[in-house]
């Protein structure tokens, strides 16, 4: 696996650009329509499917688990494409998903200190925590836009982190590489 990242340690670090490139956008254009978001989400995770690929097809058959790369490179590919051709499906689809997550743990969690009132002090915490879910879901519901502008920062964040992680892995990749082949006779 070393041999194979290290030889194609340029394809993390142009991932990495590109995650931080969408990250930037995503921070210094705040006031975005949903729709564009979701295009430059549709765009990052189409290169970044696009550089995954390359990645697995290197090291075809040095390896029993590339595949799990090409794998996940498809479904980058097939994300980004359907992201393209529908993008309000994808917006859509993506607050529904945490809407449903918020709104059944919240009620999980009201049935389950209802039912633990009596074997546990300080139930009423586990009753407000539910509440909280419940509430942000319905407010998720009501007001999509704002869910998604607020989603919007921790994706932007998490796109440059995750894009610096990258560079910083593929820069290290290449000077191993670099010394692995200096050190062999």
């Amino acid at each position: 696996m070393f041999d194979l990242l290290s030889r194609y340690w340029w394809t993390l670090v142009l991932r990495g650009i590109f995650a931080i490139l969408f990250g930037i956008l995503a921070f210094v254009w705040p006031g975005l329509t949903l729709v564009t978001l979701v295009i430059f989400f549709g765009a990052y995770a189409l290169v970044d499917g696009i550089f995954a690929i390359v990645n697995a097809i290197g090291g075809w058959g040095e390896r029993d688990d590339y595949w799990l790369l090409l794998l996940g490179g498809l479904l980058g590919v097939g994300i980004g494409i359907m992201t393209f051709r529908a993008p309000g499906i994808t917006t859509v689809a993506l607050l529904i998903f945490i809407a449903a997550w918020a709104l059944s743990t919240g009620i999980l969690e009201f049935v389950a200190a209802i039912r633990l009132r009596n074997e546990i002090k300080g139930e009423w915490l586990m009753i407000l925590s539910g509440i909280a879910s419940v509430l942000f879901a319905l407010l998720l519901m009501i007001f999509p836009a704002a869910g998604a502008l607020g989603l919007l920062w921790l994706i932007a964040g998490y796109a440059v982190v995750f894009g610096a992680i990258l560079i910083g892995l593929g820069l290290k990749l290449r000077g191993l590489r670099s010394q692995t082949k200096t050190a062999k006779p």
